[in-house]
C-alpha cells in the first residue's frame, strides 16, 4: 500500500482531458468507494489514534503523522453507516480539501481506476444514501459511489460564507443589473456556499448541478441573445471536479464558442496545487480561487465583473 499513490505526480496530465483516477476504498460492508487521487496525498495503515476530549462523534482521534497533527474522520459513521470499531487492520487516507489537510478512517483501499467523467453520473434520486452521494459510477459491473466531502466536512465544521464589511457591497448588484452569475457545482453545499457569499453583493445567481449541466443552459441562454451570452450572464463560476463534464472541459467548450467566449469564467475548486495554474492558462479561464474563502471569492467576482470602486 505504501507505493500506491507512488506515480500521483505523473497521473496530473489527467486532468483537463476530462478524466480522472479515482483511488477504490471500502468503508463497512461490501459497497465501494471513490475519491479523486488528486486530492490524496498519501495512504497508510491506521496508526495509533490519540481521542480528544469533547471531540465530533464523528471524529475517532487524531493522528501524528510526518510532523503534522492530523484529525480522522471516521467515514463510515459520518455518512450514517456503522462505526469502524476496530481500527488496527484499516487505513487513513490522508486528503487535502478547502485548504486543510484530513484523513479519513476507510476498512480498506482497493486500487487505483482511471475513468472518463462522463462515466461519472449524478446519484439517482431518492437512492438510499444520495444525500451524501455527489456522483456514482460503474466498475466491474458494480456500483461505485463518490461522496460528497464537502458535505461531511460541513456538518462537522461548517464554513463560515460571511463576507467582511469591507467586501460587503450591494451596489454591484446594481452595475451588473439583470445580468447572472451562473454557479456550477455537483456538491448543494458548495453551490451555496457559494451563492450565500455572493448574496450581500445583491446578485442575481442561477444553478448548474456539473458541467453538462451548466453548458446545456449556457446554450440555451446564449440562443435567447442578439450577439454574446454576455447580454444575460455576467459571469459564471464553476468547480473543477464535476460527473458528466469537468470545469476544465467546460471552460474549453465555452471559450471554444464564439458567442461565449467573452463570459469571465472562474475556477472554485477544493483541488490544489500550482498544476491547476498551468490548467488555468490552458483552457482559458479568468481565474482560480481556491475554495473556500468567502472574501477572495467576492474580490474575484468583483474584480471580472469590472465593478467601479
Amino acid at each position: 500500500m505504501a507505493g500506491i499513490l507512488d506515480s500521483v505526480n505523473q497521473r496530473t496530465q489527467l486532468v483537463g482531458q476530462n478524466r480522472l483516477e479515482l483511488l477504490l476504498f471500502k468503508l463497512v460492508g461490501r459497497q465501494r468507494f471513490g475519491i479523486n487521487v488528486f486530492k490524496v496525498r498519501e495512504v497508510l495503515q491506521c496508526p495509533r489514534l490519540t481521542p480528544l476530549p469533547k471531540q465530533d462523534k464523528f471524529i475517532k482521534g487524531i493522528a501524528h503523522i510526518r510532523g503534522q497533527t492530523i484529525s480522522v474522520i471516521d467515514l463510515s459513521k459520518a455518512t450514517g453507516g456503522p462505526e469502524i470499531v476496530q481500527t488496527e487492520d484499516c487505513f487513513i487516507i490522508i486528503a487535502e480539501y478547502n485548504r486543510s489537510v484530513q484523513g479519513f478512517l476507510v476498512a480498506g483501499v482497493e486500487r487505483i481506476t482511471t475513468l472518463s467523467w462522463a462515466d461519472i453520473m449524478p446519484p439517482p434520486e431518492g437512492a438510499g444514501k444520495s444525500s451524501y452521494l455527489t456522483a456514482v459510477t460503474e466498475i466491474d459491473n458494480e456500483m461505485v459511489s463518490i461522496l460528497d466531502v464537502e458535505k461531511i466536512l460541513n456538518e462537522i465544521s461548517p464554513v463560515s460564507t460571511d463576507l467582511s464589511e469591507e467586501v460587503v457591497d450591494a451596489t454591484v448588484g446594481e452595475q451588473v443589473g439583470d445580468k447572472l452569475v451562473m454557479i456550477a457545482d455537483d456538491s448543494t453545499v458548495a453551490r451555496n456556499q457559494v451563492k450565500r457569499a455572493l448574496e450581500p453583493l445583491g446578485l442575481n445567481v442561477v444553478l448548474a448541478k456539473n458541467g453538462q449541466d451548466a453548458l446545456d443552459q449556457l446554450k440555451a441562454i446564449t440562443e435567447t441573445c442578439e450577439n454574446s451570452i454576455t447580454e444575460k450572464v455576467a459571469l459564471m463560476i464553476s468547480d473543477i471536479e464535476m460527473p458528466e463534464m469537468d470545469g476544465y472541459t467546460l471552460t474549453a467548450e465555452v471559450k471554444a464558442n464564439e458567442r461565449m467566449r467573452a463570459m469571465p469564467i472562474i475556477l472554485h475548486t477544493s483541488l490544489s496545487g500550482v498544476f491547476n495554474n498551468a490548467m488555468v492558462e490552458k483552457v482559458g479561464a479568468e481565474d482560480f480561487i481556491p475554495k473556500f474563502h468567502p472574501d477572495e471569492l467576492a474580490t474575484a467576482v468583483k474584480k471580472w465583473l469590472k465593478i467601479e470602486e
